[in-house]
């Protein structure tokens, strides 16, 4: 198989010839800059790459055509045209990280640095006459959103602005598709998964709006997670004009790509803590079901794409609701929370989603564990979540930039001993 067919067996619960291997598709199965640029280095030599940062929020890592296919992997993502910054991934300029890692960032990423203590800020749209909108703290591997918003005014509030940042696709967004669509037929053979823009419903990524240079409405954390409950149907109102202009953007995207892409990404909002589900199961078929729903339905009738939902933590007690949402795909099985025993998902779902994830821990194993260690959760996971197909195997969320380039290493060597 190739890992066009590879994927597509995967996602028809067929097994394939070899695990399915997804690093860098998407936003949530991607390595950091830091951990591509040693383990590039250790695969392939050149110690003068500069690897591409495509993500600046969580400083995510290109994987390049070389390497992908020196280490097996299979899946390649179509993304958004701006980040999370707003910014557009174009003339590449150098950038020296905290940890002495070597970059490329685009030629909008644009910082400065906090005189008192060293801390990096960056600004929407590379904009320095702006609020910043996110902080690298000195040392540090990723950036934190900065909260801006001013105290509440009930009164005054307008579910228009928690909508400024969705619209239908700009000539600009059409064009760049145009050639995301000629860049997957040059890469035909890997499996595709295209993120869909505007479809995360309540992400708290995207809440603050790190894209904007002075975002209305309701923004901080901590508030849009309170009016979840007491200001429901100012957030069900933004959740239904925010579907109304993704549906329209949907069959757009599907015109424009349609076989080209075997997997959609829905959506990124987390529902679990590691204990247990972060919202009841009543309120998740109240607030959030009935938008998934839509989207999943127009999707499966429009196109041959399968969708994909990822969600942090425990949430084996809303993966009924999600199957019943439509969704095909879960991320990242996150099998360190309560509940989420790798055996026990398998068999009580194994027939009704695909697993994307919960190939090995980040938070443990292969943050403080022994390359030993990582070899032996991979084989153990591989063997439990990969018989019957359904498995598309990815770490339990983004492999972290201080992740020792060993640990990779024996994760990538159990992924293929596992194929022999």
């Amino acid at each position: 198989m190739n890992s066009r067919e590879r994927l597509a067996a995967t996602l028809n619960h067929q097994e394939p010839d070899r695990v399915c291997v997804d690093f860098g598709a998407t936003p949530v199965t991607g390595m950091h800059v830091s951990a591509i640029s040693r383990l590039r280095r250790e695969v392939l030599g050149d110690p003068s790459y500069r690897v591409k940062v495509i993500e600046p929020y969580q400083m995510l890592g290109e994987i390049d055509d070389e390497l992908r296919e020196a280490l097996g992997i299979d899946v390649i993502g179509c993304q958004p045209r701006k980040t999370l910054f707003a910014t557009v991934n174009t003339d590449w300029k150098p950038l020296t990280l905290f940890d002495g890692t070597e970059v490329l960032v685009s030629g909008d990423f644009n910082i400065t640095i906090e005189e008192k203590t060293g801390d990096w800020l960056i600004y929407p749209e590379g904009d320095t006459s702006a609020p910043p909108s996110g902080r690298m703290p000195k040392g540090g591997y990723f950036f934190d959103t900065i909260i801006r918003q001013d105290p509440v005014d009930d009164d005054r509030l307008d579910p228009a602005d928690n909508l400024e940042e969705f619209g239908p696709l700009s000539e600009e967004d059409l064009a760049y598709y145009r050639r995301a669509a000629a860049w997957l037929d040059e890469h035909s053979d890997c499996g595709a998964v295209l993120i869909i823009p505007g479809t995360g419903f309540g992400d708290i990524a995207l809440v603050p709006a790190p894209f904007l240079k002075r975002p209305k409405g309701i923004r901080d954390v901590e508030e849009w997670y309170i009016s979840t409950v007491i200001r429901r149907d100012y957030v069900y109102t933004v959740f239904e004009k925010q579907c109304e202009i993704g549906l329209k953007n949907i069959e757009t995207l599907i015109e424009l790509l349609g076989d080209r892409v075997q997997v959609a990404f829905v959506t990124g909002t987390d529902f679990g803590t590691q204990r247990g589900p972060f919202i009841s199961c009543d309120t998740y078929r109240d607030l959030y079901w009935p938008f998934h729903k839509r989207v999943n339905d127009l999707i499966h009738s429009k196109s041959n794409w399968k969708t994909f939902i990822h969600s942090c933590g425990s949430v084996f007690d809303l993966i009924p609701d999600f199957i019943d949402a439509g969704f095909d795909i879960l991320n990242p099985v996150q099998c360190s929370a309560a509940k989420m025993d790798p055996q026990t998902l398998k068999r009580e779902f194994g027939s009704h989603v695909v697993f994307w994830g919960g190939g090995v821990d980040t938070q443990k194993t292969m943050a403080f564990g022994t390359p030993e260690e990582v070899y032996r959760e991979v084989r153990e996971r591989i063997d439990i979540f990969a018989p019957g197909g359904g498995f598309v195997f990815n770490s339990i969320h983004n492999i972290q930039g201080n992740t020792p380039t060993e640990s990779i290493l024996a994760m990538f060597r159990a992924i293929r001993d596992a194929s022999k």
